[in-house]
């Protein structure tokens, strides 16, 4: 991964493929409109100030009249969410499993339980070791594919935590990525750089991934995706890593992954790329081929570079495949002010990634010490990266990242479908909405203002007939649960 990225600034025309400002006055009257009672409606806010950091709320209601108003109608629905998380790596389990079981328990709660914590339902797992892992390792270190096995490490570390996520909350999703096959496939030798052999080793690497799958299911944990190669375009002397071509890459998902998976009845989803968003004409090289595209549910993609407008040339070539974001870290090269980087996490990455068709969002390390690790031994690729959680023993430190992870997990849970809004009257560009429909039938509502003044705005939902007005403070980010 890389440690630095360009911070663009994408406020402007964000929400065109989700948002429609509409003047027109042949809408019925606010007061037409019954207010939403107090019972039927939570608010999480964070702002400025910090007085609030994802803090609920009351909604204080008013009778004001704005000329700014949120329409959401769940009638019209696009794509469907997978979840919001991010990686549980070898150096965040080990994290967890040095706690005390009382202050893991409360940890992994307030990551997790969508009732005391922020609902994180997507966690993305390295298939042996990464940039932050205990050891350098893969499930196959010994050669030949018979020798596969779980590792020491991730049966002391990775897999107990899991299961304790688990049981508290079952509908979490999984997707793995190697970070580099097993040394004895690639021309290197080594986990670090280099590439696999070629053909002689494709059948085995495809084995691989089956047998990978295949354990952990006998753990009690369902592999939902996975990737053929983290960063594929990547290579690194001091952590695994391995390059990955897109026509390799079809090859393998053509010929022999997506053939196996479907022979050994599994129904584990392949996402290609798992890399920047500069590079997705390599997604679309992968997808193009015939033999490939059948066994692809879609791309991956990690937020150093370039930027998720051209998800839109993804979304117009292949309507029919997902599009996740994989990975994006944190770290000390972030803006000191905690709201200019949280806006730009909102602005130029999350709402953009959804509003193009996105089916997910996830961070990196789920957690990392206060020293940025523990980092692979030997690897000094990421020496300031941040975690979701800073994680000292039993001090837990709840990070910028939490926080934005919380207003979409509070209130947005895995299958819900992202609807229509509609912006009626002159709203600033500083402010941005996007609105979702939960398998339950509540309405989800997320409003960003970045800009110096207090709006009021009326929300107004469509299906109900009711509304709220409500003062969007500058500054502020807040989740809305309506009933």
């Amino acid at each position: 991964m890389k440690t630095k990225f360009i911070i663009f600034s994408l406020f402007a025309a964000l929400m065109t493929s989700c948002v429609d400002y509409n003047t027109d006055s042949g809408f019925p009257k606010e007061e037409e409109n019954p207010n939403f009672e107090q019972n039927e409606v939570r608010l999480w806010v964070t702002n400025q100030n910090k007085v609030y950091k994802l803090t609920e709320l009351p909604i204080d209601y008013n009778d004001e009249i704005s000329k700014l108003v949120i329409r959401i109608n769940p009638s019209i629905t696009y794509q469907t969410i997978d979840g919001f998380g991010g990686g549980m790596t070898g150096s965040s389990a080990y994290l967890f499993t040095q706690m005390s079981t009382e202050a893991r328990s409360k940890a992994l709660h307030s990551l997790f339980d969508p009732k005391e914590g922020i609902g994180l339902e997507h966690i993305r797992l390295s298939i042996g070791a990464s940039d932050f892992s205990m050891g350098l390792y893969t499930y196959c270190d010994k050669a030949g594919i018979e020798n596969f096995a779980v590792p020491e490490l991730d049966k002391r570390d990775l897999i107990p935590v899991l299961k304790e996520i688990l049981a508290i909350n079952p509908n979490i999703k999984f997707i793995a990525s190697p970070w580099s096959a097993p040394a004895w496939m690639k021309d290197s030798g080594l986990l670090n750089k280099g590439k696999l052999k070629g053909e002689e080793v494709y059948d085995d690497f495809a084995t691989y991934f089956v047998k990978y799958i295949q354990a952990m299911k006998a753990e009690g944990i369902t592999i939902q995706a996975i990737t053929l190669q983290n960063e594929a375009m990547f290579e690194s002397n001091v952590h695994p890593s391995m390059i990955m071509s897109a026509e390799e890459q079809a090859t393998i998902i053509g010929q022999y992954l997506g053939p196996k998976l479907r022979k050994e009845g599994l129904p584990t989803e392949i996402y290609v790329l798992d890399h920047n968003f500069d590079i997705y004409d390599y997604a679309l090289t992968v997808l193009k081929n015939k033999e490939a595209n059948e066994y692809i549910a879609g791309t991956a993609f990690h937020g150093y570079a370039g930027t998720p407008s051209v998800l839109s040339n993804l979304t117009k070539a292949f309507p029919d495949k997902k599009i996740y974001m994989t990975e994006l870290s944190g770290g000390e090269w972030n803006e000191k002010d905690e709201m200019k980087t949280l806006f730009y996490y909102l602005n130029d990455m999350a709402f953009p990634m959804i509003a193009n068709g996105g089916n997910n969002f996830m961070m990196f390390n789920l957690a990392l010490n206060s020293q940025h690790g523990p980092l692979t031994p030997g690897g000094e690729f990421c020496k300031d990266c941040r975690g979701v959680l800073t994680i000292d023993g039993d001090e837990v430190l709840p990070e910028l990242e939490y926080y934005l992870l919380g207003h979409f997990g509070k209130i947005i849970r895995t299958g819900a479908k992202r609807i229509e809004t509609n912006l009626q009257g002159m709203f600033p560009e500083d402010i941005k909405v996007m609105a979702f429909l939960n398998p339950d039938g509540t309405r989800a509502l997320l409003a960003v203002n970045n800009g110096g003044t207090t709006e009021n705005i009326t929300i107004k939902d469509e299906s109900t007939g009711k509304k709220l007005v409500y003062k969007l403070a500058p500054s502020s980010v807040i989740s809305l649960l309506l009933k």
